[in-house]
């Protein structure tokens, strides 16, 4: 595997609104619908449960994907980290798409997230379709046999095989001892950081942390040496 042919990635998402009172009554109508089925232990209220819409691609929208790829710098790789982000979606997705085509070989890259196939993927996908960005190679997955699909889950390879449960990031990293990206905000928090505090700054410096660990958790579950601190470069 060439390492420089992977693009790790992760994204960012909110609510599509600002609140539930500021959706159509089309899509107002629509969420309810989905909250009737949400796990809701708590029995809060569809517009309390509006919360949660940002990691739905029909009600979310992402504001931040962060990616980085490995440069050979002389013996040793360098990883490089950037984020791209905007409160214009259709800019984040298309400035992600000219970057993969433009960079890579579309034959060779592969993307690379932490449950990736579930939700990284698919979402930017959706996302494209409903903004009307034409998808990119990497995305283009209709007809493709499984073994074509150029993408990697560090979750998958986690599992082995067992398909019973979910380890966040957090925690393989944890046991990996990879350091934490954890010291600021959490994925739990985008949403508020992102409408309450108009930090999108933020929120893509911690998008970057997280690319950053997955790298290096990606390296520990093929068996090879992590990236030196002086070799991660933040742009």
């Amino acid at each position: 595997m060439d390492l420089t042919n992977i693009l790790f990635l992760d994204i960012e998402t909110v609510a599509g609104a600002r609140t539930y009172h500021d959706l159509s009554d089309r899509m107002r109508h629509l969420w309810n619908k989905k909250a009737a089925f949400l796990n809701n232990p708590e029995e809060l209220s569809s517009s309390e449960l509006y919360e949660r819409a940002g990691i739905y691609a029909e009600f979310g929208k992402i504001v931040t994907i962060g990616v980085g790829y490995f440069k050979k710098e002389g013996d040793t790789f360098q990883l490089r980290v950037k984020d791209i982000s905007s409160h214009n979606e259709v800019e984040v997705l298309s400035q992600f798409k000219k970057l993969v085509e433009e960079r890579f070989n579309q034959k060779q890259l592969r993307l690379c997230a932490h449950n990736g196939r579930e939700f990284d993927f698919p979402y930017m996908a959706r996302r494209m379709i409903i903004n009307g960005v034409q998808l990119p190679d990497c995305l283009r997955l209709a007809g493709k046999k499984p073994w074509e699909v150029p993408h990697i889950d560090t979750m998958d390879y986690w599992k082995f095989g067992d398909y019973k449960n979910f380890t966040s990031l957090d925690l393989l990293a944890a046991v990996l001892e990879v350091p934490t990206s954890k010291d600021d905000i959490d994925g739990s928090q985008v949403n508020e950081v992102y409408y309450e505090d108009n930090d999108l700054e933020r929120i893509g410096h911690y998008c970057k942390k997280d690319v950053s660990v997955m790298a290096q958790v990606f390296l520990k579950l093929i068996q090879e040496d992590p990236i030196a601190p002086e070799n991660i470069v933040m742009l």
